[in-house]
């Protein structure tokens, strides 16, 4: 059985991904988190980084609404990773 944590980084791996296939939201990402991108790519698997990210979609209910349709998740599920990965 998968930890938990785990299953939080897998979906927040999963919205890192619909999130930088948006060329307009991965912009606007890197741009309010100050990360770049060689600097994503060495972090992308951090907790903190991934939980960054979710909470950037939480601030923007539209944001989460479609990444969480993306994905195929409710977008409590990403609230929720969110939790997860700040514990």
């Amino acid at each position: 059985m998968t930890a938990p944590a785990t299953n939080a980084a897998v979906l927040a791996l999963r919205a890192l991904a619909a999130t930088l296939s948006d060329e307009r939201l991965a912009q606007r990402f890197l741009s309010l988190s100050g990360i770049d991108p060689p600097e994503l790519r060495q972090r992308a698997a951090e907790p903190a980084v991934l939980a960054a990210l979710l909470r950037f979609l939480e601030q923007h209910e539209p944001d989460l609404l479609s990444v969480a349709e993306a994905i195929e998740v409710k977008p409590r599920a990403l609230v929720a990773a969110r939790q997860e990965l700040e514990q």
